[in-house]
């Protein structure tokens, strides 16, 4: 089955007349903003979306995500029509749409990743220059790190990070 791209608007109006809407983004990240009433199937776990014959609308951050699983995002759906929203929930929220947002929740995982790695490279560099040439070390650590993690889908930040103490209040 294919898959019909949608504007926000026309998605509102899908979801008004019955469709499903499932975001298929991180927990984390649906924790802290998210659609009312989107019901949230990370990627990973698609296969346990169960459709039936309702009208099914997808999204993501941006529609990226969306956009480049489409024939996934069908399969799961058995057969119901399927929708993305074009531009996923920053769309939604630039036309003006209702996004639940709770603050208090951490930054999405990733987003932390890219903040400790870069200030790790930064403090590497910087230290490097004004301490001594062996503090390029931890520049080379960091990159190598996120080298693996970009080669196995493995990442150690994240999963130290998952375990901070300001994550462990995250909505499931």
């Amino acid at each position: 089955m294919t898959m019909t791209s949608v504007t926000p608007a026309e998605a509102q109006r899908l979801i008004r007349n019955g469709a499903k809407l499932i975001d298929i983004r991180a927990p984390d990240e649906h924790a802290r903003e998210h659609i009312p009433g989107a019901d949230n199937v990370p990627l990973a776990e698609i296969d346990r979306l169960r459709a039936g014959d309702c009208p099914v609308v997808f999204h993501c951050r941006s529609g990226a995500r969306t956009g480049a699983n489409v024939a996934r995002l069908s399969a799961a759906a058995a057969g119901a029509p399927c929708y993305l929203i074009e531009g996923g929930i920053d769309a939604w929220r630039r036309a003006g749409l209702e996004v639940a947002a709770d603050r208090r929740q951490p930054l999405e995982l990733m987003r932390q990743v890219q903040l400790a790695a870069g200030g790790l490279v930064l403090l590497g560099v910087a230290l490097g220059f004004l301490v001594g040439p062996g503090f390029f070390a931890l520049s080379a650590f960091v990159g190598a790190g996120l080298m693996l993690a970009g080669g196995t889908g493995w990442c150690g930040m994240a999963r130290l990070l998952r375990h901070m103490p300001w994550n462990r209040r995250m909505a499931a």
